[in-house]
């Protein structure tokens, strides 16, 4: 009897029941010595551990699963029960200390710092410059009925940082992370996230999903006697001897500011606060200058990349074809599709007034009319600070934010520069092609404008270029918008820090996360944020 694995093929629309009956006849074949009546009637224990869309056929789209099976328990497979998210994943020993730990930021890296920290024994508090999640999407949607910015919460600030409202992919490239992979897929379980996201090839949680998840998790961080202050700004640092001894904040909402002591600092601010960035620097934590990817948003109906990818407009058991292209381009710069959002809408996601960039987001069951995706080329602060030849980090924040503003100033405002693709590849607006009213997910309106115009000329050429070869890739390509600014696909710096994750020159500050430059995405965030924390605890001990 024992364990088994098993590998099935399955249609896309395929039910539970479907399942257990392919596994039933796979059983059967193997012609195991055990009771046919626990074949027969199911009587076993199994669990999906791997699930992915195999579209490569358009006229055979089928799911590919790995079962395993455990034929030793006759007990019914129980999908209700909750998941393990305890300290042996990592194995954390939990002791009592007088330690303070301080976290600057709520996103994934900042979160499961602070997490394992405070599960470790550190008094641990969390300081977010944002709103909680529900006030914070009460400002969103403000935004976009009204175009009224707020800068204290918005699609960059606030709990559960910049991915919460995205489409919440949960892949990664980043390898020797499976142990923080796996606490921090289950933690997400544990906080209401669909339990596909522990076996599916390219999970997602959606941005409905994570709207309750990070609430679920805050609550998970409190019960264990950890602190989370919303609204409170990071302003300065006292150092003295390479050690920060006092961290001065402030209160958002009245103004007030104050000090905090503690004895580790982690700061997990992600690649949006760019005032953060200037006060380190100033405070002696060195960053580098790196190369980063800069572009526009593409849109296009759902149903012509469904016809694309699938040769239908829609395929039961499937919520939206996806694609992810890469060229060549013109042999000097990559270009690739990035943070694609099956069913989504493009989001003004500007950290700061007077700046406008966009970015995507989609609900779980990713049912809009819309796919959207980051058209990005690869960008190197050579090409763009030819006056100077040490990049230093503060310049490149500078370019970065001017670049920011010059999208916002053309279009005064939060309106979304556009043209179409087609445009875009021919250097030429077509005013006929634009004397109907344009369909779009983007919420603050279009502004047509000469977009290549706008981004740096390597970038515009070498996304031209691969624009056209997308276009051969799929069908109909071509025809659909490409818009506004997409800056924060990874920081423009990164920070000198030692392996322990400690900053270069300092004894007890740490910086990770998407801000760092050393990880991006959800999953890698949230694993450097791990990591820094099991140094600190490993100091500790």
């Amino acid at each position: 009897m024992g364990y088994h694995e098993i590998s099935l093929k399955m249609p896309t629309d395929y039910k539970d029941y479907d399942l257990k009956e392919a596994l039933q006849k796979e059983l059967k074949k193997e012609n195991l010595k055990i009771d046919s009546n626990i074949i027969k009637d199911a009587q076993f224990q199994f669990q999906i551990l791997n699930k992915s869309l195999d579209a490569r056929k358009k006229s055979d789209i089928h799911w590919l699963i790995k079962v395993g099976v455990n034929l030793e328990d006759k007990e019914s497979n129980d999908n209700s029960s909750k998941d393990p998210t305890d300290s042996t994943l990592l194995n954390i020993e939990y002791k009592k200390r007088d330690k303070k730990a301080l976290v600057v930021g709520s996103g994934p890296a900042g979160f499961f710092a602070a997490y394992v920290l405070q599960m470790s024994g550190f008094n641990t508090t969390i300081i977010e410059r944002g709103s909680e999640v529900n006030r914070r999407e009460e400002s969103i949607k403000e935004f976009e009925a009204t175009g009224k910015f707020n800068p204290i919460t918005n699609y960059a600030f606030g709990e559960g940082g910049a991915g919460t409202f995205s489409d919440g992919k949960l892949t990664s490239r980043s390898k020797h992370i499976s142990k923080e992979r796996q606490f921090i897929v289950t933690s997400y379980v544990n906080a209401g996230a669909p339990k596909e996201i522990l076996y599916m090839a390219h999970p997602h949680l959606g941005s409905d999903n994570l709207k309750e998840i990070v609430k679920n998790l805050r609550r998970d961080f409190i019960n264990i006697g950890g602190t989370i202050l919303f609204e409170t700004m990071l302003r300065d640092l006292t150092i003295k001897n390479g050690k920060v001894v006092e961290v001065l904040v402030s209160s958002l909402e009245n103004s007030s500011f104050y000090e905090i002591n503690a004895d580790e600092v982690v700061v997990a601010t992600g690649h949006s606060a760019f005032e953060t960035y200037r006060m380190l620097i100033k405070n002696g934590v060195k960053f580098r200058a790196k190369n980063f990817a800069i572009g526009s948003r593409v849109e296009h109906p759902q149903e012509l990349i469904n016809v694309a990818q699938w040769g239908v407009k829609s395929l039961a058991g499937v919520k939206a074809a996806e694609y992810r292209l890469t060229s060549k381009a013109d042999g000097s710069l990559p270009v690739y599709t990035f943070c694609m959002c099956p069913g989504g809408v493009i989001v003004p996601s500007t950290a700061y007034e007077k700046s406008n960039i966009v970015n995507g987001m989609s609900r779980y069951i990713r049912d809009g009319n819309y796919a959207n995706a980051a058209c990005v080329a690869s960008l190197n602060p050579e090409m763009v600070i030819s006056d100077s030849k040490e990049f230093s980090a503060n310049k490149i924040l500078d370019w970065l934010e001017s670049l920011e503003q010059k999208f916002y100033n053309y279009s005064n405002g939060y309106a979304a520069p556009f043209c179409s693709i087609k445009s875009f590849i021919n250097q030429k607006l077509e005013p006929k092609e634009f004397s109907k009213n344009i369909s779009s997910s983007y919420p603050l309106g279009l502004k047509l404008a000469p977009l290549w115009e706008l981004l740096p000329n390597q970038i515009a050429v070498a996304i031209g270029e691969g624009l056209k070869d997308f276009s051969r890739k799929i069908r109909g390509f071509e025809t659909g918008l490409i818009m506004g600014l997409e800056s924060k696909t990874s920081a423009p710096v990164t920070a000198v820090r030692e392996k322990n994750y400690c900053c270069t020159a300092f004894d007890n500050l740490y910086i990770t996360g998407e801000g760092s430059g050393h990880s991006g995405g959800i999953i890698s965030s949230a694993s450097d944020g791990i990591r820094a924390a099991l140094s600190i605890i490993a100091k500790h001990n």
